[in-house]
Formats: C-alpha cells, structure tokens, sequence
C-alpha cells in the first residue's frame, strides 16, 4: 500500500484544468514515489496520468516528480579532473531529419569530456541514438557497472534506460496503453545519475515547456543547457540555431541567442534519417571531409563552457574553431 488516500488525490486533480487542485512539492515528491515504487494499481496510475495531462502539472509538481525520480536513481561516480560529465537524454529519435545527438557526443569525447547517453532502443518507429550508435560500432553498455568502465575509460558510454530506471521505462510504456504521454516523457529529459555533479542537456519540443523546464532545473539546482530540440533530440537545429540557455545556481544565462534570419546556404546534412547514412556522414564530419554545421558547433562551444573544459565562453568558441579548422587541413 502506498499510504496516499489515491481516491482524494485522483478526486482533487482530476477535475480539469479549471476545478483541479494543484500539489504541493512534497505531495508530488510522495505521489511519484509511490508510482515508481509500484505501489499504485494500474487503474489508478491511468487514472492519475490522464488526470495531469488534462489539468498540466505546475512547477511545484514536476520538481517533486523529479525529486522522486532522482532519488532512485543508481550513482554513477564523477570521473576524476574539473570537468562536469554531461549527461545526454535521447527520448525523441529521428523521423525527418538525421538524429545528430550521437554526433555530438563524439565530439565533446574528442575533447576529453566524459559523456552518457541514456534513452530507449525503440521509439515508435523512429531512428533512436542506440540504432545509429550500434550502427557506427559503440555497443550500449549491458551493465550500470559497465557504463562506468565506459565513462572513466573512454569518456563516453550509451546507458539504455531499462538499467538506470526500470520504472520510468514502465512510466514511459503506459502512452501505448493509454494513448497519451505522461509527466515521464519530461522527467527522463531532466534526470542526473551524477547526483548534480553532472551538466545536463535538457531539450524541449515546445516553448511552453521550456519555461517549465527552466523553472524545475533552477528550482533544483541543476547545471544544464536548455534549448529547443530538434524533433525533441538534445542537439542544436542545424539548420536553424535555437536560442541557447545555461542554467546554473537557480538563475539562467542566455549563451546563444536564437536565429531569425533565412538561411542563405542550407548546411550539407545526411540525405536520409536513416541510421545507415547519419553514420556514414558523422564519419565525414570527424575525419574533415565534412564541414560541421555551425549550430552544432556553438552548442558544443556552450558545453565546453558549462562542463568546465574552457575557463571561459571566448577560449570554449576558440577552441571549437581550432578543431574544426585542425579537421579542414587533414
């Protein structure tokens, strides 16, 4: 049993978006729990997700969400050195254009910057960063203690989310039952398995969101970069720079402002979103042969920045210009 009067709280925020009472952080916090501690039936978790979808969780409610989710994360341990591990959720996956989220990745690792990717393997039909990082030769790690090894060996391992939270995967698995996304879809885009040694890449696909996501991230002191994704994925538009955003110490700073003008040159990008041809032209890309869209390569800019690998924002543009004219002479 959970202890939570469910009855009372499915009655209190089910009335609507008008009628329905709002929680208190530490009720959301205890809520959550309940649901990824499997202590509430399958009726009344439905009941419970369909109830927030329609009234909209407030701030106070995602940041004891959060609280609940983080709390039960597994600690992954920082590797030693000043530099932040960036954490990388990757939930979307590609269905128009290429997903570059594994692009980036490998980038911030040639920079020595330790690096974890989680996300799921299959997405509706989608092409997910597991599929394009298999595709190019990195195996998701099998083992929490695997992924470890991967971070501290070779700055980068891909976590699939079964084995850092089996229970926001089952969170994440009730939209095919009930038809609609739930408040996982948001939290699994805000976890840190570093327990806030981390710098987090939070991406939103919807502005409203973003101004939710800044308030939950500084309300809890997370470190993150907060932009606009592109099909949900964590990597700058590379057609289109979003406005980019660090947030740190409960205030954010505006690093990048967005694009407004039409592009006078579309950027070379792959032909397909298939993993095939994303791999094939990431290769490119780190070998020289390909130049780097110049979105892309400001977020980098901006992680090199916030992680700590620059001492500041000019010598983290400085060094992202010297890699990529290093790559244009190979």
């Amino acid at each position: 049993m959970t202890g939570i009067d469910l009855a009372s709280v499915i009655r209190e925020i089910g009335r609507g978006a008008e009628g329905a009472r709002d929680l208190s952080r530490a009720e959301a916090q205890q809520l959550y729990g309940a649901l990824l501690d499997g202590s509430v039936p399958d009726l009344e978790q439905g009941a419970i997700a369909i109830a927030l979808r329609m009234k909209t969780e407030t701030v106070d409610e995602m940041a004891g969400f959060l609280a609940a989710a983080n709390e039960r994360l597994p600690r992954l341990g920082r590797p030693s050195g000043a530099v932040r591990p960036i954490v990388i959720p990757s939930y979307n996956g590609a269905r128009r254009s290429a997903n570059l989220t594994p692009l980036l990745a490998l980038l911030l690792q040639r920079f020595g910057v330790p690096v974890l990717v989680h996300g799921l393997g299959d997405d509706y039909g989608r092409v997910t960063s597991e599929h394009i990082f298999t595709a190019f030769g990195l195996p998701s790690s099998s083992s929490l203690q695997q992924a470890q090894l991967a971070i501290d060996e070779y700055r980068l391992a891909y976590l699939p989310l079964p084995l850092m939270s089996p229970a926001l995967e089952r969170q994440l698995a009730l939209r095919s039952r009930l038809g609609l996304r739930n408040s996982a879809h948001s939290l699994v885009k805000m976890l840190d398995p570093f327990h806030g040694e981390a710098l987090l890449l939070a991406a939103a696909t919807h502005p409203d969101y973003i101004t939710s996501m800044r308030s939950v991230l500084a309300t809890g002191g997370a470190h993150a970069l907060l932009l606009r994704g592109t099909e949900g994925e964590p990597f700058a538009n590379p057609k289109r720079r979003p406005l980019i955003e660090h947030v740190h110490d409960g205030v954010s700073d505006v690093l990048f402002e967005a694009e407004r003008d039409s592009l006078r040159t579309l950027p070379q990008l792959p032909e397909t979103c298939d993993a095939d041809a994303t791999v094939a032209w990431m290769r490119r890309v780190l070998a020289g042969e390909a130049q780097l869209p110049a979105p892309i390569a400001n977020q980098l800019a901006c992680c090199l920045y916030a992680c700590g690998r620059a001492s500041d924002f000019n010598q983290a543009k400085a060094l992202v210009a010297l890699e990529s004219n290093r790559l244009a002479t190979v």
